[in-house]
Order: structure tokens, then C-alpha cells, then sequence
């Protein structure tokens, strides 16, 4: 009888590299040659740290009149509500 296969699990092992990873990432901010590489390096360990800013959009209509968005849940066996 043979053994079943191990499941990897990804993201556990991924995870495994995370200090080395962003201590990679701190050197680069620091000391890359590229003032590009350097940007998007601070940018990385910013979003990982504090988390991406919102990203919000206005939206209005005709006149600049605000748009109204109704969403209806639908179940199996129910019924919309009505307004």
C-alpha cells in the first residue's frame, strides 16, 4: 500500500520567508542604486505596514445629482422585499 500525498500547504511555506523577504525589501529601500527601485521598495513595506490608502470614487449624474444604489438580495425560496 503506498502513502497517501502530502498536501503542501503554500502559503505556510511562503510565509516561512516573510522576515528574510522584507528585510530584503528594507535593504533595497535604503541602499538601491535605482531611485525607482527605492520608491517602490518604501512603498511596499508602507502598504504592508499601515495597508493601502482607499481608493474612492464620486459619483454623480445629470446636474450633479447623486446617484441612488439599490441592491436586492435574492435567496432560493424567498422573495425580493419590495420597496
Amino acid at each position: 500500500m503506498t502513502e497517501p500525498k502530502r498536501q503542501v500547504d503554500l502559503r505556510s511555506l511562503a510565509r516561512a520567508y516573510t522576515e528574510s523577504a522584507v528585510r530584503r525589501i528594507e535593504g533595497l529601500a535604503e541602499k538601491a542604486t535605482s531611485e525607482g527601485v527605492r520608491l517602490e521598495a518604501n512603498k511596499i513595506l508602507l502598504d504592508r505596514g499601515w495597508g493601502k490608502p482607499a481608493n474612492t470614487t464620486e459619483v454623480t449624474g445629470k446636474d450633479g445629482e447623486a446617484f441612488e444604489i439599490v441592491l436586492r438580495h435574492i435567496t432560493e425560496g424567498s422573495k425580493a422585499p419590495q420597496k
